[in-house]
């Protein structure tokens, strides 16, 4: 899948493990650097904040370098410093509209069918998602966007299942941001936490039919896609 025409644009990946509160694992974000500035893919939680400040700030993306933030649902390890992002950075935020709630509210269960009611009472204490981090999204994206204005060769994937608002980012080159539909804690596989199994399975077998090569997961390294196709067979 292309989704740009004319003159290749130039990208570089860089991948930002962050800790979770209390230890609970790790999760990714994923900067990208471009021909005109940044896009970050998810932004963690607001535990590892100044550690992800650093890392931007190393890698040389400053305020008004970062073109937008882009986040693949709307759990608070992946959106719990995107409001604060945004503001130091005058960037803007772009989601998917199926997630709104998470964000707005805080409220992780937000739009989901299944809830878990021990980690219904335990996540607010554990997110550390308050009312600070709270935010509503500039950008809604939604299935076969072109991120192209941004300097970001790629296109956006509705990929529920995880959630129903989550996507996934295919760059030009095969390089796919698949937030929490797949891990790769242990081996390449769907996420051991889904919301809806058999949507997530079609949301998989919507990525078969397409073209990528390396898959950038929430959690867990990078993978080959094939490698995933491999483990399934």
């Amino acid at each position: 899948m292309n989704c740009s025409i004319g003159k290749k644009m130039h990208q570089e990946i860089k991948a930002i493990s962050l800790l979770l509160p209390f230890r609970l694992g790790r999760v990714n974000c994923y900067l990208v650097k471009n021909d005109t500035g940044y896009v970050l893919i998810d932004t963690g939680s607001p535990n590892r904040r100044s550690y992800l400040e650093n890392v931007l700030q190393t890698s040389g993306c400053k305020p008004g370098h970062l073109t937008l933030i882009i986040l693949t649902h709307g759990d608070f390890d992946h959106t719990g410093n995107a409001a604060y992002l945004r503001k130091k950075y005058s960037t803007k935020i772009a989601m998917h509209q199926d997630d709104l709630g998470m964000v707005e509210d805080g409220n992780m269960f937000w739009n989901r069918e299944k809830s878990n009611m021990l980690f219904k009472i335990l996540a607010p204490t554990v997110s550390g998602f308050g009312k600070s981090e709270r935010f509503t999204p500039d950008v809604y994206v939604n299935d076969g966007d072109d991120l192209s204005k941004y300097g970001f060769d790629a296109t956006v994937l509705h990929i529920p299942g995880h959630s129903k608002g989550s996507i996934g980012v295919l760059t030009a080159a095969g390089d796919l941001f698949c937030g929490d539909l797949l891990e790769n804690v242990r081996k390449p596989s769907l996420n051991s936490i889904m919301d809806a199994l058999k949507t997530a399975n079609a949301s998989l077998e919507k990525l078969n039919s397409l073209s990528i090569s390396t898959v950038y997961p929430g959690h867990g390294g990078p993978f080959q896609m094939e490698v995933l196709t491999r483990n399934r067979l």
